[in-house]
């Protein structure tokens, strides 16, 4: 394999800049990891203080995405509640 200096393993790929980008991935994926574990204590949190945690969860989804894509979604929930008769 390759010596640490930065020599080309075969199919000229470079060890360190590989290695490189692996610990980069890696580290973010520890941090990804980290968030997330964040994101579960504040939905517990929200629980225990009488939160409904699948409604906070929808909430957040609804916010992340632009008004015409949520009226257009919302407006074809509609249709589809009205043709089952449940509006």
């Amino acid at each position: 394999m390759a010596d640490g200096s930065g020599a080309n393993l075969p199919g000229g790929i470079a060890a360190d800049q590989l290695r490189s980008v692996i610990e980069r991935i890696e580290r973010l994926e520890e941090e990804m990891a980290a968030i997330a574990n964040d994101i579960k204590e504040v939905y517990a949190e929200a629980k225990g203080n009488g939160y409904d945690t699948k409604i906070l969860r929808q909430i957040v989804r609804i916010r992340k995405q632009d008004k015409a894509e949520r009226q257009e979604q919302e407006a074809i929930l509609e249709v589809y509640l009205s043709a089952l008769g449940m509006v």
